[in-house]
């Protein structure tokens, strides 16, 4: 993400000739000359900018899991990061002169328009604070003046009503400045009555709305997108109940359409279905963890098991020193420079791999778009499914560009519908793969590589009704049966070769379903081998 923060930020600056803006040394200066006199418009050139940087922000929930207010914690480092980040003092002025950015009536690229009922208020009080002082100083000093008691009460009292206006602004940004969002927050639930404090959770959110409004001011100023990725870890330790008002609260924060929030939910899914199922949260969603979180997650990532290479490269890094790492810093160079030398194929550069990759997205798409594909009648009617297609496609594709040596790759067209199949099909699909794998390990005729998925759906199909008791709220997620027959037997016959090819890159499955079936299956083939006499030709599937 670093990397495409700093590409993006040289595109810009190449299309636009602006520099991008830091609240830092003279920066600051100028970021409060803004908050005090000017009004933020959101303009089109504004909307057309590309650059961007990203806030990066860990909550582990394992820091908060002894408390009552998980979710509080959340909130609360949320606040307490985005301050960090920023700093104390432009935060303080935003909540007692700061507006709220606003777009531009039509075609109008001016970033900043002058705050003129600001101004008047402030020349206002200056004048009259001149009058009283004059007034003020004339009494005390003039002879023959200087004796009339009243003239100095007037010019000490206009002197005080107008300076203390100034006064109250400086003390606001004071206390604003001393006491943090996260300690407002912190305040509010330490109350012994704070479950029942009316407007309590309304409050938190005006303290999330100001955030917001800050960072869409901040954009302006620094003439680059922000948005502020936060990664929630160790959720799966805590009790069910916090771990549904974690959930809840992220939530809360998304529901905005124009929230510059991205969650990361770092989580086994087998451990949190069961602490949501636990809880009073999934009512009306027939008590089913898996529907909710797919209502909640927007771009599903399951990591699929370690490869050879992977696990060479971690038990390498595991090994290696610095001083090794440095060696092998210089050894790389040189092995590449002495390649070079001896006339090798040149690696791809990432910006040639790119473009590859942009082409396959591409394509992808347009068989989405195309009405005569027959993917196009398999495609959900949720938008949220939709969302979740669309964002996995491209992961899908450069996953498999990024395995592009292997032999057989398959089309950006079987990809999309292999992402298709995933999404609407998360039970039966785990089922098939689950039954290949076992297949697979066992040795299988040497044409098995060729057989379509579907065959071996329908051969073990009778073994997953049987198992439909356990496995009844996977089963739900999936989409008409019927549908998937016509999928896998006749419009995308995936053979069991370019299955296990697309297994490796699958991100959008949740893969903690086909474990589960696996150790149903072997659960079932012991009791079948406890009821039968004992004999060699039994054999479990791994």
């Amino acid at each position: 993400m670093r990397e495409e923060m700093a590409q993006r930020e040289e595109a810009e600056l190449h299309r636009s000739h602006l520099k991008p803006r830091s609240p830092k040394g003279w920066g600051l200066l100028l970021a409060l000359w803004y908050l005090a006199f000017y009004k933020p418009i959101i303009t089109e050139s504004h909307l057309r900018r590309k650059n961007i940087e990203f806030i990066f922000i860990r909550f582990s929930a394992w820091q908060y899991a002894g408390c009552d207010k998980l979710w509080a914690g959340l909130v609360t480092t949320l606040c307490d990061s985005i301050r960090h980040h920023f700093g104390a003092l432009p935060l303080s002025v935003y909540h007692v002169m700061g507006t709220r950015p606003r777009f531009a009536s039509g075609f109008s690229q001016k970033e900043w328009v002058l705050k003129k009922d600001a101004c008047l208020k402030l020349w206002g009080m200056l004048f009259v604070l001149g009058v009283g002082l004059s007034i003020l100083l004339v009494a005390l000093l003039m002879p023959g003046i200087k004796d009339h008691h009243a003239l100095k009460v007037v010019g000490s009292a206009i002197t005080s009503l107008s300076g203390s206006s100034l006064v109250l602004g400086a003390l606001s940004v004071l206390k604003n400045l001393l006491v943090s969002e996260k300690q407002k927050i912190e305040r509010l639930t330490n109350s012994r009555k704070f479950a029942s404090q009316l407007g309590f959770m309304d409050k938190v959110r005006s303290e999330v709305e100001v955030l917001v409004d800050f960072l869409s001011f901040m954009e302006i100023f620094e003439r680059r997108r922000l948005r502020v990725v936060l990664e929630i870890t160790s959720l799966d330790i805590c009790y069910p109940e916090k771990v549904a008002g974690v959930l809840n609260a992220m939530n809360t924060l998304l529901s905005n359409a124009n929230t510059p929030f991205i969650f990361i939910l770092a989580v086994d899914p087998s451990i949190i279905i069961p602490c949501l199922e636990q809880t009073g949260c999934m009512k009306g969603l027939a008590d089913n963890g898996y529907l909710y979180l797919n209502r909640t997650v927007t771009l599903p990532f399951s990591i699929p098991e370690m490869g050879s290479r992977s696990r060479l490269r971690c038990l390498e890094a595991a090994i290696q020193t610095r001083e090794d790492l440095m060696y092998r810093i210089i050894t790389s160079n040189v092995e590449r420079r002495r390649a070079k030398c001896q006339g090798a194929p040149a690696v791809p550069s990432r910006r040639e791999v790119d473009a590859e990759a942009v082409r396959c997205i591409h394509e992808a798409f347009r068989c989405l778009h195309d009405g005569a594909d027959p993917l196009t009648r398999y495609l959900p009617t949720n938008g949220t499914h939709v969302r979740r297609i669309v964002n996995t496609i491209p992961i899908t594709l450069r996953l498999l560009l990024h395995r592009a040596g292997t032999p057989g790759t398959p089309s950006p067209r079987a990809a999309a519908a292999w992402v298709v199949l995933a999404d609407q099909w998360p039970c039966r699909l785990s089922w098939a793969l689950q039954c290949l794998e076992d297949a697979w390990q066992s040795q299988p005729a040497p044409d098995f590589g060729s057989r379509s998925l579907w065959s071996i759906f329908q051969e073990n199909v009778g073994e997953l009704s049987a198992l439909r008791q356990s496995l009844h709220n996977v089963l739900s997620l999936d989409g008409d049966p019927e549908l998937f027959q016509t999928f896998l037997a006749r419009d995308f016959p995936f053979t069991a070769r370019e299955a296990h090819a697309f297994l490796g890159v699958t991100v959008n499955l949740d893969h903690s379903i086909r474990h589960k079936m696996g150790l149903l299956r072997s659960l079932d083939c012991l009791q079948k081998a406890a009821a039968t006499p004992v004999s060699r030709s039994v054999q479990c599937p791994h």
